[in-house]
Order: C-alpha cells, then sequence, then structure tokens
C-alpha cells in the first residue's frame, strides 16, 4: 500500500492535482506518525492497521463535513468530501448490506456465538476477515441484533 500512495503521489503532482496531492500527504504524515508509534512499541504497521487508519480519515472528515454543513460552511464541507473521496480511494470496495448480513451470519456459526456474551468474538473474527470493507460500528449492531441483544 505504501508503493501506491507514492505512485499516486507522484501522479497527482505531474498532473496538478493540489486537492489530491495535499490529501494523499496527509494519509502519509499519518502513516508516518503511526509508524513512529509502532517502533516505539516494537511492532511493525501492517496493511490492516493502515486500512484502520485510513478508515479512521474518512471517519473524522464525515464528523467535520457535517458539522460543516450545520454551520453553513459548503466551501469547507466540499473540501471535505473531496478529501474523504480520494481517501476512500485506496480502501478496499466496501461490502453491500446483504453481504455484511451474510458475512456476520457465516461468523456467528464459525465461532459458534449463542448469546450477547459471544458478542466479542464474532466482531473479531469479521474484522481479521473483512479488515476495511465493512463500517464495524453498523455491523456490531447488526451482531447485537442477531444474538438477542
Amino acid at each position: 500500500m505504501r508503493e501506491q500512495f507514492t505512485t499516486q503521489l507522484k501522479t497527482a503532482m505531474k498532473a496538478g492535482e493540489k486537492r489530491r496531492v495535499d490529501t494523499i500527504r496527509l494519509i502519509t504524515a499519518a502513516l508516518k506518525d503511526r509508524d513512529i508509534e509502532a517502533r516505539g512499541q516494537g511492532k511493525e504497521v501492517s496493511d490492516a492497521d493502515i486500512l484502520a487508519l485510513l478508515q479512521k480519515m474518512v471517519k473524522s472528515r464525515q464528523e467535520s463535513m457535517e458539522i460543516y454543513d450545520k454551520n453553513n460552511r459548503p466551501e469547507l464541507a466540499q473540501q471535505e468530501r473531496e478529501e474523504i473521496a480520494i481517501i476512500q480511494s485506496f480502501l478496499p470496495q466496501q461490502m453491500s448490506e446483504d453481504d455484511i448480513k451474510a458475512a456476520i451470519t457465516a461468523a456467528i456459526a464459525e465461532t459458534g456465538a449463542a448469546s450477547i456474551k459471544d458478542m466479542g468474538k464474532v466482531v473479531g473474527a469479521l474484522k481479521a476477515k473483512y479488515a476495511g470493507q465493512m463500517d464495524f460500528a453498523k455491523a456490531s449492531g447488526l451482531v447485537k441484533g442477531l444474538l438477542g441483544g
């Protein structure tokens, strides 16, 4: 993934796409921060960690966009929308609602979950298999509903 960021940055610079250049630089800066943090703990940053970082960046921008919309700042909200689109271009294709439900059902069967107490096992299994492909906040709610919570 790191190579993809570098390649995309060079392409965007050559094309003169200022917003894309700025956004990719934000991604690489956040990634460097994560590398430094991981190095201090004696760990490596995996692709799954990078995907989680990108999802966190998208969520942060969505929250900012909502605030800008509420406060009548359409130009800033539009900037956040553009950054979200650029960051999402590096994420895997998101699963549909039906696919998420099927994955949850399979994970429940796999883990042998029987009650709400087993929710952590199910969500853990989903995160291991589908990192970056689903919104785990929504998935947690669905898991809770299926386990009778």
